[in-house]
């Protein structure tokens, strides 16, 4: 019995953070469950502040009501013991500035237009250095350097805020970095970047949130003797321009390495506001890793461009060897078309790196920009490519990865890397939709839909914990109203349903996920005035109505094929979220204790919810709303009652034939189609939209070659165009929620308490995904599960699951009524609970997963199937009469069943009819590439 990890705030040994809410959870590595004692001591500076003393493990966290000091450092241990041992682990935490007022000032240069700002302190330190801490922030972004070599390991610091509002301060470690007696210079080098660069569409709006770039900075030294120092940023420093001469995050950078800082003249102490300066909450943007060049094409039009074999989010370091004063450029693209370089879909960003040579050998980089991408266009070179010369840096805000889902399709998996992929490309310290075109926003929207598949993926409270400040920021500013994206880059259109409901429901799903309310209460205000903000400008009492809506955005079932807001109709969408979010607001009082909130915003739910049934649902269960979104939505939110569910399943599935068994639904629509289907007793048809591999569908653009999520169903079309309907980012995650079915129903990882303490495993077993493996990573430990369909006559299940200390599984396995289930060894029936171990499990199914033709087969699916064609072929009058064309276009979709009715019209025996019948029910139905291996 070990402890294995031990989380500050969900984080490991966090610095500088904001630290409300201190919350410390702990996880164990044993073999099996025992009863232990758990106990907390932290102490401060070397000293003990707080012990709760042993008590009984009941889960495994505390919450210690603890008043930190700013720029302290903690360390914390936990301890655990049984009655025959006693073992302990520790980790640290350290607090920044907290509310301690700057002694520095606001600095920048008096030439508002350089496009980057230098400033420069050198200075000397006497006596034995005990510990060195800098405490600074850029408007817009900085890096800082100690000597010529740089500070930490992020980039892009502070991140993307409201400036106005709030802007964060990093704290680094440069103890080991500082020399008593030894002359030092400290400098930051500025940008643009979010704070002052271009933002938004056509082209985007400059100075959205300031003119000039500044910086603010203390650097703490404490000496060994106990006397301490603080050199801050005032105007004994010195300024000027930089060597880049251009740059902004849709622009790119421009570097000339020949300019020589010169012309340094003192700083402008600036009348900056202080009181928006706060202790970080954003995650650093980190390098996670670099990519190789795949391949060095030479296109058709006579360019050179790299392919780097993966669409992703970061920038381009390349070692150069060019002679002075050679201009290279490096321009990103998503795409080829015709086999060459393609652009067209990034609309008006620039997104290239240009670079003038000094001759200096060595690896350069850009500093305040990145781009979404896989091709490069290299121009300007005088040497020939060399690939190993050329890296691309992936970037994305620090997040530990905690789920992963495999199958034995490797179409299947490739699908679910791509979502991973487009997370990764996209949680770029805000939720943006897209990392490559002149956009990349915090779409509010996108981030509500995509929020629980993140969190199945990776480690997101800290990153939704900063978005969520973001959100509540705009909120204040517009009267309870979210904008369309946070931070709003000065734009104040919002009030949209599923993407102001964000505002509720991103909060909800943390704390459903994590079990910690912090971010409840840090944006409980602005979830109530959310709600609020409906009912005040509804046009219609408990429902919504007379706002401007997204619809089902991009929804394929739209009557107007000009409009992306679908066909479900608005009003109804809207009214739904309306009551969703009524009742998360509901939820989250009675949690957090307002008890006449929880009382009144439940009240309002129901009164809701009645409205919406009184408007859009009979008394006998149908849906005046006819498509796919409006079904899924109405069985997901439970706004039918139970038993009135199968009606709507029933014309759910229903929808889904008379559209072919495709998808027609949108942004709105798509998180949910499958899930309600799996939920409700429909699998089958679940998986089997879920593995169409034409359009639309998911495997569609990885039979595309697609590596990332698309923002379209067919971004790029079948002859491998892009999509001239425009708006197509080829990395773009909101469809990927997909994977949260994977995740829930595929796996089984069902439903679970906050903070998963206990789960119920239920797995959906179809034959055309015989191998699902996966795991998910809570505080407690790896959940990790895999099973297989056997091949046997009896489609024996054999699974494997892992369950972490301190967790309870509920394990609920399907068609085991009659038949004993084994785990370990022993005979369990088909519903039983799992402590910490590991387990092998197997069972005979009361009746086997396969899938089988039936009577009710299209008779188009049938002829498509060449190996059923083969096995009934002996009836050649009846496929002879479908495979004339015309028959099957005008047959094709009814059944053999159907066709009984109008035998005496297309002469056909009855007998033959039944003798393939018999053949039907005895088939199975296999995949494509099932039937390859066959």
């Amino acid at each position: 019995m070990k402890i294995s990890e031990i989380y500050v705030n969900h984080m490991h040994h966090p610095v500088g953070f904001e630290l409300k809410d201190l919350r410390i959870e702990f996880s164990i590595e044993a073999e099996s469950f025992r009863k232990i004692q758990k106990c907390l001591i932290i102490y401060a500076n070397g000293s003990e502040v707080m012990n709760t003393g042993f008590s009984e493990y009941d889960n495994n966290f505390f919450t210690p009501e603890l008043e930190l000091n700013p720029r302290t450092h903690y360390d914390v241990e936990i301890r655990i013991r049984d009655e025959k041992e006693e073992t302990s682990a520790r980790t640290f935490f350290e607090t920044g500035k907290m509310d301690e007022p700057f002694l520095a000032k606001w600095i920048g240069n008096d030439d508002k237009d350089i496009q980057n700002t230098v400033f420069e302190k050198d200075f000397e330190l006497d006596g034995q250095i005990e510990e060195a801490r800098l405490y600074a922030t850029g408007l817009g972004l900085y890096e800082a350097c100690l000597d010529g070599e740089k500070i930490g390991d992020e980039y892009l610091a502070p991140g993307c805020t409201n400036y106005r509002k709030w802007v964060q301060v990093q704290t680094y470690d440069v103890t080991k970095m500082l020399t008593s007696g030894q002359e030092h210079s400290l400098t930051f080098s500025l940008g643009d970047g979010w704070y002052k660069g271009n933002m938004g569409f056509d082209g985007g709006k400059s100075e959205i949130y300031g003119n000039r770039q500044a910086m603010i900075a203390e650097l703490h030294v404490r000496f060994k003797e106990g006397t301490e120092t603080v050199i801050c940023s005032d105007d004994s420093w010195k300024t000027t321009s930089g060597k880049i001469t251009r740059s902004s995050i849709y622009y790119g950078e421009d570097l000339d390495a020949t300019i020589e800082l010169k012309d340094w003249k003192k700083p402008e102490i600036l009348d900056l506001p202080q009181d928006i300066l706060c202790d970080r909450l954003s995650m650093p943007i980190r390098i996670d890793e670099r990519l190789n060049v795949a391949k060095v094409i030479s296109t058709p039009a006579g360019e050179t461009v790299l392919d780097f074999g993966q669409n992703q989010a970061g920038w381009i370091e390349f070692y150069n060897r060019e002679p002075r004063g050679t201009v290279i450029k490096f321009e990103m693209g998503e795409i080829l078309q015709n086999g060459n370089f393609y652009r067209e879909n990034l609309r008006d960003a620039r997104a290239a790196f240009q670079y003038t040579s000094d001759g200096n050998e060595g690896w350069v980089r850009p500093h305040f920009t990145y781009y979404g991408y896989r091709y490069v266009r290299v121009t300007g070179n005088t040497l020939d490519i060399n690939p190993d010369d050329f890296k691309a840096a992936v970037m994305f805000s620090s997040m530990d990865q905690t789920g992963s889902l495999k199958t034995d399709n490797r179409k299947v998996n490739r699908l679910f890397q791509n979502v991973q992929w487009g997370q990764k490309s996209n949680f770029f310290d805000v939720p943006t939709d897209c990392p490559q075109r002149d956009e990349r926003l915090g779409w509010t929207g996108d981030a509500d839909v995509f929020s629980n598949t993140a969190a199945f993926n990776m480690n997101v409270f800290e990153f939704f914990k900063k978005y969520s400040r973001d959100m509540a920021v705009e909120q204040k500013d517009h009267g309870g109203m979210l904008t369309m994206y946070a931070p709003s880059m000065g734009v104040d259109d919002g009030g949209a349903a599923v993407w102001g409901d964000a505002a509720t429901i991103v909060p909800w799903n943390m704390y459903q996920v994590y079990g910690d309310p912090a971010i409840l209460r840090q944006n409980y205000t602005e979830m109530k005035a959310w709600v609020d903000w409906i009912t005040q400008n509804t046009k219609t009492e408990n429902l919504w109505t007379g706002c401007f809506q997204f619809g089902d955005w991009i929804a394929l079932d739209g009557e107007n094929p000009a409009l992306p807001t679908g066909k479900t109709d608005e009003d109804f969408i809207a009214s739904v979220y309306y009551c969703y979010s009524a009742e998360i607001v509901s939820k989250a009082a009675a949690i957090l204790g307002h008890d006449e909130d929880a009382a009144f915003y439940s009240e309002k739910a129901a009164a809701i919810r009645k409205a919406i049934q009184n408007e859009y649902i009979t008394a006998n269960g149908r849906l005046a709303i006819d498509t796919q979104t409006g079904y899924a939505l109405a069985l997901y939110f439970n706004l039918v009652p139970e038993n009135q569910q199968q009606r709507v399943l029933n014309d759910l599935t229903a929808r889904l034939g008379k559209d072919d068994g495709h998808l027609k639904t949108g942004f709105v629509g798509t998180p949910f189609i499958c899930q309600v289907l799996s939920r409700f007793g429909n699998h089958r048809l679940a998986t089997k939209i879920f593995m169409n591999e034409d359009f639309p569908s998911w495997l569609y653009a990885v039979n595309m070659g697609a590596t990332t999520v698309w923002e379209r169903w067919n971004s790029v079309l079948e002859d491998g165009s892009m999509n001239p309907d425009g708006m197509n980012s080829l990395n773009h995650y909101s469809i990927g929620a997909i994977m949260e079915w994977g995740y829930r129903y595929l796996l089984g990882i069902r439903n679970h308490t906050p903070g998963y303490q206990k789960v119920v495993f239920s797995p959906n077993f179809d034959y055309h995904l015989k191998m699902v493996s996966g795991h998910y990573d809570s505080s407690y430990g790896r959940l990790n599960a895999s099973y297989e369909i056997e091949t046997d006559a009896a489609h024996t299940i054999r699974m494997t699951i892992d369950v972490p200390f301190g967790q309870t599984i509920n394990v609920i396995l399907p068609r085991a009524e009659k038949n004993p289930v084994s785990v370990n060894g022993l005979e369990k029936s088909g519903n039983f609970d799992l402590t910490c171990g590991h387990y092998e499990i197997s069972y005979i199914p009361d009746h086997d997963f396969v899938e089988r033709y039936t009577p009710e087969t299209p008779v188009s699916d049938i002829m498509n199937d060449d190996l059923l064609v083969e096995s009934i072929s002996r009836e050649s009058d009846v496929l002879n009469f479908f495979k004339n064309k015309e028959n099957l276009e005008n047959l094709g979709r009814m059944s053999l069943n159907k066709l009984n009715e109008i035998l005496p019209f297309i002469n056909i025996e009855p007998e033959a009819l039944e003798r393939i019948n018999s053949i039907l029910v005895s088939t199975p139905i296999l995949s494509e590439r099932e039937k390859g291996l066959k």
